[in-house]
């Protein structure tokens, strides 16, 4: 089994790569997504200082059949919506994979991380270049690895709270303060910490006596 973290460049004529790329500031964050024979629903989170002019772009666009915004708070909003064009998830589906969220997308790009046989990585490249989708590879690894490393975005995240004393005691920094340092949302920021640490304190305690027999990531 492997584990690999693709970055996705998306056809401009896809809508949500042409309103991404239109509001490049915007972080498109798809939390849960099901595809269907000709349309997709999916739960997205918006977060970015045009999350209103986003929405209605979104709201305007033929290619979004329906749009239920469900929450708001200061970080951003989460909204349903149902689209015309899923490419992406039918890239997956042709493959047999499923979307591991979340899924992120900036300014046209998407980000996600696949855990999948070697074979169905090989049909899901094949989709990919099928539908005109270049990528590029940011890690691949196998998942029962005993070394499993953090994403980049994990390793500058984690260093920058290091910096900033966020683990000091007592702190120096809280996730607020964290998360307008480095712009991004607050819920998004929290979970890629969450992911880093997990993966750390999995690392240091596979070295442990007690757990040398066991498989922690």
């Amino acid at each position: 089994m492997a584990r690999a973290q693709l970055t996705i460049d998306l056809p401009d004529a896809v809508w949500i790569s042409e309103v991404s790329s239109q509001y490049p500031d915007t972080l498109f964050r798809v939390l849960a997504a099901f595809p269907d024979d000709d349309s997709g629903v999916a739960l997205l989170e918006l977060a970015g200082p045009d999350v209103v002019e986003v929405l209605r772009w979104m709201d305007d666009h033929e290619s979004v059949v329906d749009l239920e915004p469900l929450e708001r708070d200061d970080d951003g909003v989460l909204v349903q919506f149902e689209t015309s064009q899923p490419l992406l998830l039918w890239s997956l589906q042709e493959a047999g994979l499923p979307l591991e969220p979340p899924l992120e997308i900036v300014g046209g790009d998407a980000s996600l991380e696949v855990v999948a046989p070697h074979s169905k990585l090989s049909a899901l490249r094949e989709q990919l270049d099928a539908f005109g989708m270049d990528f590029e590879v940011g890690y691949l690894y196998e998942s029962g690895d005993s070394e499993r490393l953090l994403t980049p975005r994990q390793q500058e995240l984690l260093a920058t709270a290091i910096e900033a004393g966020y683990y000091d005691t007592p702190r120096d920094c809280t996730l607020t303060d964290l998360a307008e340092e480095l712009g991004t949302a607050k819920s998004t920021l929290s979970e890629t910490l969450h992911r880093a640490e997990e993966t750390a304190i999995k690392q240091f305690a596979s070295n442990l006596p007690q757990f040398a027999d066991r498989e922690l990531v």
